[in-house]
């Protein structure tokens, strides 16, 4: 499964910038900002921490949503209304279930709805924080995970978006402010345009590792690749790639972080995992790794500016150490702005 280091960008290719990223990998997990950024890092040369939130902020080229599986996702602004149109429709019983478990009811909903509304419309970009007092005064509950269900709902309804960086926090704005009016999306072509481009970025995989990324039932993908059959090409082993493959080359050794793409964009991390102790424990979705020869070989942290890394679990050379020391470096750098 090395391809899948090159399709990724951790190989001999790097993408030129976090909008390249973004374009390769279609959708980073973003429900930590730490995680989405360091992602980043590991896929370009030379970038900083600062680099991306200025294309959150700034540029406008990139921007955070409740999309894929109905998890925060890092994404280019023109990818942004597809995605949604694609996997947000599915996601609605589930928020509504969730908001009536925290005490918020359809009607106390809409009224939060409208308080994010009147709030992004006279007062955004509005960290969470901010929302929350709007909310309060609409006597909407906001304790616990309510504001978050509620604040994913707005999303889920196209109202809201994360967009840029406030000061230390990631605040939301008005999606049709910040983005734009939503374009007309043709589902058929939206499903093909999401398998190509989840090939770009993860092939070899298969269907179910894609409808298990996306958040899709099979039918939809199985449209999706079905109307690129002409660009697929199906290995010895089943799994699927476009014949226009990604560059090759080995892995590099390198730290990601939790939930980086990585680690999240197939059904099984059995192929990277195998080494690790605890690899059938539920940490295994969220644990930050190094990685040598396209396998985890020890854990690691980051405290206050500070990288750690753990002892291996499995042997490793003089060099690749020493690889390791250096990509750690590179994220003390990444955070310094250097």
């Amino acid at each position: 499964m090395k391809a899948r280091f090159a399709a990724q960008l951790l190989s001999d290719e790097r993408g030129a910038d976090a909008v390249a990223v973004a374009d390769r990998l279609l959708a980073v997990q973003a429900q930590d900002l730490r995680s989405a950024r360091l992602a980043v890092r590991a896929r370009t040369r030379g970038l900083s921490a600062a680099d991306v939130d200025r294309a959150l902020t700034h540029d406008r080229t990139l921007v955070i949503g409740w999309l894929n599986r109905g998890t925060l996702h890092l994404v280019r602004r023109e990818d942004y209304w597809w995605l949604h149109t694609l996997t947000t429709p599915q996601l609605f019983t589930g928020n509504a279930r969730r908001l009536e478990q925290t005490g918020v009811d359809a009607r106390a909903a809409k009224r939060g709805l409208a308080a994010i509304e009147r709030a992004l419309t006279d007062e955004g970009p509005l960290s969470r924080d901010q929302l929350r007092e709007h909310v309060d005064r609409a006597r909407v509950p906001t304790a616990g995970q309510a504001l978050v269900h509620l604040l994913m709902l707005a999303c889920l309804r196209g109202l809201a978006v994360r967009g840029p960086l406030v000061g230390r926090q990631h605040a939301y704005v008005l999606a049709y402010d910040w983005l734009g009016t939503p374009p007309q999306v043709d589902r058929e072509r939206a499903l093909a345009q999401l398998a190509r481009r989840y090939l770009t970025g993860h092939a070899p995989a298969d269907e179910r590792d894609l409808a298990k990324w996306a958040g899709l039932p099979l039918r939809d993908v199985r449209a999706g690749l079905g109307a690129i059959s002409a660009e697929l090409v199906q290995r010895d082993d089943g799994l699927l790639e476009l014949k226009r493959s990604a560059t090759r080359g080995g892995p590099r050794a390198c730290l990601l972080d939790q939930w980086d793409p990585l680690l999240v964009g197939w059904r099984s991390r059995a192929f990277l995992l195998g080494d690790y102790p605890r690899r059938g424990s539920a940490e295994a979705h969220f644990r930050p790794f190094a990685y040598v020869r396209g396998r985890a070989v020890a854990t690691w942290s980051l405290r206050g500016g500070v990288v750690g890394i753990d002892e291996p679990f499995t042997p490793l050379t003089k060099r690749e150490h020493g690889q390791l020391a250096a990509d750690a470096g590179d994220v003390t750098r990444f955070f310094s702005g250097a």
